[in-house]
C-alpha cells in the first residue's frame, strides 16, 4: 500500500449545515447528489451523512462507542488505487498486518469496485478503483468537474 491518503471522508449529522460552514470558511465544493467534495491539496475533503458513511464502510453504527476501538468515529479515509485487482491486493495486504475487513471488495453504485477495513485501533480506511478520480503520477487526485457532462 502506497503510503498516502486520497480522500477524508466526514461523516456528518446534516450536509446542509456542514456545506454552509465550510462555505463560511471560505472553502467552496461540489454538491453531487448526497455528498459534497472539496479539492483540497492534492487530496479531496468528502461531506456525506454519518449513518450511510458507516453502512458503506460496514460498520455498526454505535454513537456509546463513536471514536472508541469498537465504534465509529465519524470518519473514514480513502486511498484510491489504480485497477480493480489492487483493491483486493491492498484489503489482502492490510488482513496480513492485522486488519479487520469491515467490506470485501465490491462494486460500487459509482462504477468502481472498492472495499474496508478498520486498524486495530478502528480507524477505517476505503481502499478504492474509481475511474472518475483518475491518479497523477505522484498519486494524488482531481476532484473532476461534476458539472461537465
Amino acid at each position: 500500500m502506497e503510503q498516502r491518503i486520497s480522500l477524508v471522508t466526514l461523516g456528518v449529522a446534516d450536509l446542509d449545515r456542514a456545506r454552509a460552514f465550510y462555505e463560511r470558511l471560505g472553502w467552496r465544493g461540489q454538491k453531487v447528489e448526497e455528498t459534497v467534495f472539496y479539492q483540497a491539496g492534492g487530496l479531496a475533503v468528502v461531506l456525506w451523512s454519518r449513518e450511510r458513511l458507516a453502512e458503506d464502510a460496514g460498520i455498526t453504527e454505535d454513537r456509546k462507542g463513536a471514536g472508541s476501538r469498537d465504534g465509529f468515529g465519524g470518519l473514514a479515509l480513502a486511498h484510491n488505487v489504480r485497477s480493480r485487482a489492487e483493491v483486493d491486493e491492498v484489503l489482502a495486504e492490510a488482513a496480513a498486518a492485522g486488519a479487520r475487513i469491515t467490506r470485501p471488495g465490491r462494486e460500487t453504485f459509482y462504477g468502481g469496485y472498492a472495499g474496508c477495513f478498520a486498524d486495530p485501533d478502528g480507524h477505517v480506511w476505503e481502499i478504492a478503483w474509481n475511474p472518475g478520480f483518475p491518479l497523477a503520477d505522484d498519486g494524488t487526485i482531481t476532484v473532476p468537474d461534476f458539472g461537465r457532462p
